[in-house]
């Protein structure tokens, strides 16, 4: 039984995180974050956003990013919004 902490989601379903990274990260690095998509802000900071298919591919993910020497702000598992949309936090 799925406690109020755990989101539900469909088994098998990609769940779509957000990882904000210090500082522009080139658009050349979108072959290495193949499946993510990679917004520049205006703070300086960059989004990678995109399915992530479990956790081993999150720790996979966190990992690139850490083998990169990119620093780290943070990570937020998203929900799907509307086409277009970035979703929301949960």
């Amino acid at each position: 039984m799925p406690s109020n902490l755990e989101p539900v989601t469909d088994p098998g379903q990609a769940v779509v995180y957000q990882i904000r990274i210090k500082g522009h990260l080139s658009l050349q690095w979108s072959d290495w974050f193949a499946d993510l998509t990679i917004a520049l802000q205006e703070e300086g900071d960059t989004l990678l956003t995109g399915p992530v298919a479990d956790q081993a591919a999150l720790h996979g993910l966190l990992k690139k990013v850490r083998d990169l020497g990119l620093p780290l702000i943070s990570v937020m598992r998203v929900q799907p919004g509307p086409v277009g949309g970035m979703g929301r936090a949960t």
